[in-house]
């Protein structure tokens, strides 16, 4: 991908997360432990500052087979408080609640509510549709027990980026496929919602020196699925999904990444569907911009319109 038109701040951010990959063996050589050791590294500088929360505290929330760790960032707000359960990206195989902490702390000040930092399994350990599970019996739980942590389950929303926000969109649809109004919005941040990217999206967006290109996307979906059958599954691949009576949506679209395509296709999807959707392009932006935020005014405009658009939805206002 070339590096004309790429905002510079964002080109500054990209840069460094280059360098910061290039001291360690090529990812593709790594095996998987290792290769979210080092992603871990990786991101470690911008996770840093931020807004401080007035807590910070670890749940285990009962699931199948065991529990999962969910984060509960709470900037302040009088309880019962509304919600944003967020969802990670990294390919369905890397990150975590860590290297996202800043960017959900910064929600949490912004949209004055609390955030729900979700440690799903990962792939390829644990492929689809496992970690869509997980996500499905959080908000089970929450709608029974929230109130045991001061949650509001009558005004949760879902995001996530990448393929946190495949994630959540699997997890709309699925409530919605059981007529259950349990979520009430919707923040879809540059998502993966399918396997296969264009050869004009790889060749304006993509290539070897680009955040994320179409080989890599294949790359992660194949550790996700159990097969290549699962791509025609609408919850491993959501682009492929009816999208009516889904809940009001905001789309996060960079302008410069490999899958800006299928956010705009998604958006006009989803309105055809009925739904109340809006999206944004971001000029410059590229893949995982708003991880960004400390040097970047495209990453903080995003962050705020985000937050924003969760006010409207959960009525809050920024702590």
């Amino acid at each position: 991908m070339s590096s004309r038109s790429i905002d510079p701040e964002i080109a500054e951010f990209v840069r460094r997360v280059q360098a910061g990959w290039a001291s360690h063996p090529p990812f593709a050589t790594l095996p998987v432990a290792m290769a979210r050791a080092v992603a871990e590294l990786v991101r470690d500088p911008w996770r840093r500052g931020g807004p401080a929360m007035a807590s910070t505290v670890d749940l285990e929330v009962p699931v199948a087979g065991g529990t999962m760790r969910v984060r509960r960032l709470d900037p302040g707000v009088a309880g019962p408080a509304p919600a944003l359960i967020y969802l990670h990206g990294g390919g369905f195989m890397l990150f975590s609640i860590d290297t996202h902490d800043r960017l959900m702390r910064e929600y949490a000040a912004a949209a004055g509510m609390v955030v729900l930092a979700v440690d799903y399994p990962l792939s390829p350990e644990a492929r689809y549709p496992e970690a869509l599970h997980t996500i499905v019996a959080l908000v089970d739980w929450l709608r029974s027990d929230g109130h045991l942590t001061g949650i509001d389950a009558g005004r949760l929303a879902i995001g996530g980026d990448s393929a946190g926000a495949n994630l959540a969109l699997a997890t709309a649809l699925s409530f919605r496929d059981r007529g259950d109004t349990a979520l009430s919005a919707l923040m879809l941040n540059y998502g993966a919602f399918a396997e296969s990217c264009s050869d004009a999206a790889e060749a304006a967006n993509g290539g070897p020196s680009a955040v994320l290109n179409r080989n890599e996307v294949r790359f992660y979906f194949d550790h996700y699925v159990r097969s290549a059958a699962d791509f025609a599954d609408p919850l491993a691949c959501p682009a492929r999904a009816r999208f009516a009576a889904l809940p009001p949506s905001f789309l996060v679209v960079p302008e410069r990444d490999v899958l800006a395509e299928q956010s705009i296709a998604m958006q006009a999807a989803m309105a055809a569907a009925g739904v109340a959707v809006t999206s944004k392009l971001y000029p410059g932006a590229t893949h995982s911009f708003l991880e960004a935020m400390s040097i970047s005014r495209v990453a903080r405009e995003a962050i705020a319109d985000g937050a924003a658009f969760l006010r409207a939805q959960l009525g809050t206002a920024a702590i």
